[in-house]
């Protein structure tokens, strides 16, 4: 008995078992979704990935350009068995670059593929957060026949001599201007001003003769607005001084000069004579698109320190249409403070596609990058957001080169200065913007550099910092 019913017991077992695997085979062979097949000996394994792309959403979702741009790719997209997810983070420019650091270090929340400002790129592969693509960008031919602009691979390249993205765009800065609200105050529909009194000079007429309901005007002041904040303003003034943040010399961060004080005291005027915007609209966080998506569009700001990139706003499929931004907009070069060579100024930047260290599919990620940003992806995208290409193909394509302001902005990158390419540079970022804040809020200009020294001595050390 004992021994039929150990027979009876393992005879149930087996069909059962044999029950479970005819089951689960005609469940994979079922399936009606696309899946990679991976056949070994004896089986067969369906699965399909699924790559994430993380970048900021500035508060417009789906009508974003680069949700758009992504969509349209993802759907042209040759591997069928690879799905490419957006998964943005909406936010301001800096509360962006503190919950990418954040979600990098854990694989987690790390996604496949993330969208680097260039500024940050440095720290972020200091940290151990991106993956090294030398290795992958011998094999790509695009990176090595000379259809990438080679001074633009720079702003990907760390401080160890590695390149941890793959650029998409570029830009340059400077003065933005309505012609129209010039006209009607007597200035020049051609403006070309030569110094920072000439800036000024402009700002006052418009104030006196515009109205009240134009800013004469506007530069990003606050913390809320983060590098636009450090970059188009303050180092857009610093650099027109011939000063440096960092001095390349020495190795150290300069923390006190007089080009500081002149950049400050820029900034002191504009507000003490009430040349700018009101400080509610300055101060928040989406100053930068009350500017280019409403003041200027709507005849109510004269001049606008900014980027080449918000005419992506006036497209028909911007945030902002405003068709007839061809016709009313100047852009005018940033002259240096007195006029001195090399008589203009602008700083360049641009964000890269980059491959998390903690992205669980790198294999699949590198492919649709190398996909998103072969020649005619990316103008589709620089096309579509207004952006400079880093790709010298595109440069020379009419597609590109009709488009306006385009050969303006890019001949302004023949004066152009980057950021300091340095692992603190971050840090520092954010004491700038503390305190162009304050001057903007009353502190004179010693006060607030004298706050300054102290704060980036406490981060970078005593032994690398310099007076000027």
């Amino acid at each position: 008995m004992r021994t039929s019913k150990r027979k009876f017991i393992l005879i149930t077992a087996a069909i059962m078992c044999v029950t479970l695997l005819f089951g689960c085979t005609s469940n994979k062979e079922t399936t009606n979704e696309p899946a990679n097949t991976q056949t070994g000996e004896g089986n067969t394994q369906t699965t399909k990935k699924t790559i994430t792309i993380t970048y900021r959403d500035d508060g417009i979702g789906e009508e974003g350009v680069l949700y758009k741009w992504i969509k349209e790719i993802s759907a042209s997209y040759p591997n069928k068995n690879v799905e490419i997810k957006p998964t943005p983070i909406q936010a301001s420019e800096g509360d962006y670059f503190a919950k990418i650091a954040l979600a990098l270090k854990s694989k987690d929340t790390a996604p496949d593929i993330v969208t680097e400002d260039t500024f940050i790129l440095n720290s972020d592969a200091s940290a151990g957060f991106l993956e090294p693509l030398d290795e992958r960008l011998k094999g790509w031919e695009d990176w090595t026949n000379g259809s990438f602009i080679e001074a633009m691979k720079k702003g990907v390249t760390a401080s160890d001599g590695k390149v941890y993205g793959v650029p998409y765009n570029t830009d340059s800065r400077g003065l933005w201007y309505n012609k129209d609200i010039f006209k009607n105050a007597g200035l020049p529909e051609d403006w070309q001003p030569k110094s920072w009194d000439d800036v000024l000079s402009a700002a006052r007429t418009i104030k006196e003769k515009a109205g009240e309901g134009v800013v004469p005007i506007w530069m990003n002041l606050g913390k809320a607005t983060g590098e636009a904040t450090s970059m188009q303003t303050y180092e857009m003034l610093l650099y027109g001084t011939g000063e440096r943040l960092y001095d390349n010399d020495s190795s150290k961060w300069i923390i006190k000069s007089q080009g500081i004080l002149d950049a400050l005291s820029f900034i002191e005027t504009v507000n003490k004579e009430k040349l700018g915007p009101p400080l509610s609209k300055v101060l928040n966080g989406q100053a930068g698109n009350t500017s280019s998506r409403e003041y200027l569009p709507q005849g109510k700001l004269g001049i606008s320190l900014d980027g080449s990139w918000i005419t992506g706003n006036y497209f028909d499929t911007g945030a902002s249409p405003w068709p007839e931004y061809k016709d009313v907009l100047g852009f005018a070069p940033m002259p240096t403070s007195k006029g001195q060579a090399p008589g203009s100024i602008t700083l360049a930047g641009g964000w890269a596609l980059s491959i998390p260290s903690n992205a669980q599919h790198k294999d699949e990620a590198w492919d649709f990058i190398k996909y998103a940003l072969g020649k005619e992806n990316t103008q589709k995208l620089v096309i579509a957001s207004g952006n400079i290409t880093v790709r010298a193909d595109v440069a020379k394509d009419p597609g590109y080169t009709k488009m306006p302001f385009n050969e303006i902005a890019t001949e302004y990158l023949k004066n152009a200065e980057f950021r300091p390419a340095q692992d603190k540079y971050p840090e520092v970022s954010t004491q700038i913007q503390t305190m162009v804040e304050s001057v903007t809020t009353g502190t004179s200009p010693a006060d607030a550099l004298k706050k300054y020294a102290q704060d980036v001595t406490r981060i970078v050390g005593k032994d690398h910092v310099i007076e000027k």
